[in-house]
């Protein structure tokens, strides 16, 4: 069973930055598609980033294009988001997934990842 950990979360002020991991193990040969989302309290889950195996290709939703980047290391099998410039608003839990989607319509709609992580705190004070 494909398991994901994600890891580095915390509480940080605003404008500080924050690596999260996720470290994927388990049968991965299924998947091609990685990805990141969040969700904030009183919210819905919403998509973040993805990369794929190949290429690899990366989408991002517009709101973090500029400032979060997602990125692999294949041979360790973990996936990271790099986020810069934090905001209150960027307060969520934040969630790993990983599925055999292809492009971010299909990775980022509803049902579109077949495993998730257990998530990890994100906390910007002002």
């Amino acid at each position: 069973q494909v398991r994901l950990v994600e890891s580095g979360g915390g509480l940080v002020q605003t404008g500080a930055s924050l690596r999260l991991s996720c470290a994927v193990s388990g049968p991965t040969f299924s998947i091609y598609t990685r990805g990141w989302f969040r969700q904030a309290p009183g919210k819905e889950r919403e998509f973040l980033a993805a990369i794929s195996w190949a290429g690899p290709s990366t989408y991002y939703t517009d709101s973090v294009k500029g400032r979060f980047t997602i990125s692999s290391d294949d041979a360790k099998n973990t996936v990271y988001l790099q986020m810069n410039n934090l905001k209150p608003e960027d307060t969520a839990v934040y969630y790993c997934a990983a599925g055999n989607a292809i492009g971010m319509t299909a990775v980022a709609k509803r049902g579109g990842m077949d495993y998730w992580g257990k998530g990890t705190l994100v906390t910007v004070s002002s």
